[in-house]
C-alpha cells in the first residue's frame, strides 16, 4: 500500500496533523498499536456494559474550544460539545473555608479577598498585567513553530510586554508565588492549580506559568459524552476526507530509501509506503532508537534521543468511583455553591507541602495525599446509568514506587482505599454511596500508552532546555528531523503534552509547507 503520508500513533496530535493533511488532498494513513484510536482520549465503561463511563487518562481540557484546529476541523459537525462550568475550581481548606476560581473574575477576586485582601489585589494586578501578554505573545507563540532562542529573545526585548514576560519568566513558579503572595493557602492554591499540575515548581524559566494561567480567558472544560468523543470526531473528519486508520498495527521499523523516510513496517511484516512524509506522534526514544535502524541515523542524534528526560512529578494515580449519588461535601453547608463546583482540590493546606511532595517523589515514596478531581455526571448525566454517578480523584505519585514501578501492581488497591478514606472525610456520604471502584497507576498508563514513558502525561520534562526550539532536543525542535521526510508531531515537541492539539497543528504547518500545500 502506498500513501502520501503515514502517521505513527493515533494520539490527538497525530490525528490533528492527519486531518489537515487529508483536507489538503493528501492520502494519509494512521497506524495504532491499540485496538482503538485516540491515545489518552479514552472513555471506558467499568464494569464493561454497565453504563458507568470513566475518563481514565484525560478529562480537564483547558480552553480547547479556543484552539484554531477545533474551529478549522469543524469538530462540532461530528457531535462534539464542550462545557465550561462557572465555578471552575474549588479548593477546600481547613475549617471548611474555600478558595474558588470562577469563569467570572470578580467572583474569583471575592473568594481570594475573603482569605487575604492583599492577595486578592495582587491577583487582579497580575491578571490585568498579563492578559495582553497572553493574547499578544504567548498564544501566538504556542500556535506556531518555535523561534530560535536568540531570535525570540531579541523580539521580546523590543516591547514592554516582552520585557515583562522575560523578567517574570526568569523566576521559578515557587519564587514568583512566594514573592508576590503572602497567605499560605493562597500560595498553595496558586502553585497547585497553576503550577504543579503542569511543571516542576522549582524549574527556573517558568515563573510566568502562574500569571499566564491567571490571565487566560478560558478555564477547564469537559467534553460531553466523555473525552473519547473528541477522538471519535477527529477520526470521523479524517475518514470523511479520505484518510485511513489501522488499529492493532504495531510498527517495528521506519523504512528509509536513499536516506529518506519512505514507509513503515509492522511487527507482523506488513509494509505501508509513504511517498511524501512519515510523522511520528511517539516519543524520541521510540522514534529514533526503537524504530529507525542505527545505521540510518547519526550517533549524535541517537545520543540526544537517549538523553531525553521525563518529568519526575508528572505521573498520575487515579481512583475512579461508581456511585448512587454525587459526593456531598461537608463544606457545602457553609458554601452551597460547592455543590456545583467542577474541579475539587482536597488535602492541600500550606505551600510547605510542595517541598514534601517533591522529596517523596525523589525517594520513590508516597507523600501526604493532595488530590483533585470531579463528578462528571453532575454536568453530563449521559456518563452513568439513570440516577447514578461517576467520580474520580487524581494524585501525583512516583512512578518507581520504592524503586520499582511494578510495586504498584500489589499496592495500588490499598492506596486507592487510603485515598477514598480521605475523600470521605470531606464528603461523608461516600461511605454509603459507593457502588464500585477501581484504580489506575502510572505503570498502567505506560503499559497502555508507551509514548508516556514513566507515566509522564506531558511526554517529556521541561528541564535541561527541553522547551521551545529545543524540544525534544536541539536539531529536532521544528518538527523536522535530520532524516528527510521524517517529522515529529507528538507531545514531546513544542509546546508540549496535555490536550491542546497544538503540537499536531504546528507540525501540520511545517509538513504541508514542505509538501508545497496550504495549511487550513
Amino acid at each position: 500500500m502506498i500513501y502520501d503520508g503515514i502517521l505513527l500513533g493515533s494520539g490527538h496530535n497525530a490525528l490533528v496533523l492527519a486531518c489537515y493533511a487529508a483536507r489538503a488532498g493528501l492520502k494519509v494513513a494512521v497506524v495504532e498499536k491499540n485496538d482503538v484510536a485516540g491515545g489518552g482520549l479514552t472513555t471506558v465503561e467499568h464494569p464493561p456494559g454497565s453504563g458507568f463511563k470513566h475518563n481514565t487518562h484525560s478529562f480537564f481540557h483547558r480552553a480547547l474550544t479556543s484552539m484554531p484546529w477545533y474551529r478549522d476541523l469543524e469538530l462540532e459537525r461530528y457531535g462534539v460539545r464542550y462545557i465550561e462550568p462557572e465555578l471552575n475550581v474549588a479548593m477546600i481548606l481547613p475549617e471548611n473555608r474555600v478558595l474558588e476560581w470562577w469563569t467570572d473574575f470578580e467572583k474569583t477576586f471575592a473568594s481570594f479577598a475573603a482569605i487575604s485582601p492583599r492577595d486578592a489585589d495582587r491577583l487582579r494586578e497580575w491578571t490585568e498585567r498579563f492578559r495582553p501578554i497572553v493574547e499578544q505573545i504567548l498564544i501566538p507563540e504556542a500556535q506556531n513553530p518555535p523561534l530560535p532562542p536568540e531570535q525570540r529573545l531579541a523580539k521580546l526585548r523590543q516591547s514592554e510586554l516582552g520585557r515583562t514576560l522575560l523578567e517574570v519568566q526568569a523566576l521559578s513558579p515557587i519564587e514568583f508565588v512566594m514573592r508576590e503572595f503572602e497567605h499560605p493557602a493562597v500560595r498553595a492554591g496558586l502553585l497547585f492549580f497553576n503550577g504543579l499540575r503542569e511543571v516542576d515548581l522549582r524549574q527556573q524559566g517558568f515563573g510566568h506559568s502562574i500569571p499566564t494561567l491567571m490571565a487566560s480567558p478560558r478555564k477547564a472544560q469537559m467534553c460531553l459524552g466523555g473525552s473519547r468523543r473528541l477522538a471519535e470526531a477527529l477520526c470521523a473528519d479524517l475518514r470523511e476526507h479520505g484518510g485511513e486508520i489501522f488499529t492493532n498495527w504495531q510498527p517495528r521499523s521506519i523504512l528509509t530509501r536513499n536516506g529518506r523516510a519512505c514507509g513503515v513496517e509492522s511487527m507482523t511484516g506488513d509494509r505501508i509506503e509513504a511517498s511524501q512524509f512519515v510523522a511520528s506522534g511517539l516519543n524520541p526514544q521510540q522514534t529514533f532508537l526503537d524504530l529507525i535502524p542505527a545505521d540510518v541515523t547519526s550517533a549524535h542524534l541517537r545520543e540526544r534521543a537517549a538523553g531525553f528526560e521525563y518529568n519526575l512529578l508528572a505521573p498520575l494515580f487515579a481512583l475512579n468511583l461508581n456511585l448512587r449519588e454525587p459526593p456531598r461535601y461537608a463544606a457545602a453547608e457553609q458554601h452551597p455553591e460547592l455543590n456545583h463546583a467542577f474541579m475539587m482540590i482536597l488535602g492541600l493546606d500550606d505551600v510547605a507541602q510542595f517541598h514534601d511532595i517533591v522529596a517523596a517523589h525523589e525517594r520513590g515514596e508516597i507523600p501526604r495525599t493532595v488530590m483533585w478531581g470531579t463528578c462528571p455526571t453532575q454536568f453530563d448525566a449521559s456518563q452513568a446509568p439513570a440516577g447514578r454517578h461517576t467520580a474520580f480523584m487524581w494524585e501525583k505519585l512516583p512512578y518507581a514506587l520504592h524503586g520499582d514501578a511494578r510495586n504498584w501492581d500489589t499496592y495500588k488497591e490499598q492506596h486507592g482505599r487510603e485515598m477514598l478514606a480521605l475523600w470521605q472525610t470531606y464528603a461523608p456520604n461516600l461511605r454509603d454511596a459507593l457502588l464500585d471502584s477501581f484504580t489506575r497507576s502510572a505503570l498502567d498508563t505506560e503499559r497502555l500508552l508507551p509514548n508516556m514513558m514513566r507515566g509522564d502525561l506531558l511526554v517529556g520534562s521541561f528541564a535541561n532546555d527541553q522547551i521551545g526550539y529545543h524540544r525534544p532536543f536541539p536539531g529536532a525542535g521544528t518538527y523536522r528531523t535530520e532524516t528527510p521526510g521524517l517529522y515529529l508531531c507528538g507531545g514531546s515537541t513544542h509546546p508540549s503534552g496535555n490536550v491542546t492539539g497544538l503540537c499536531g497543528f504546528n507540525a501540520a504547518k511545517v509538513v504541508l509547507a514542505d509538501c508545497g500545500l496550504p495549511h487550513g
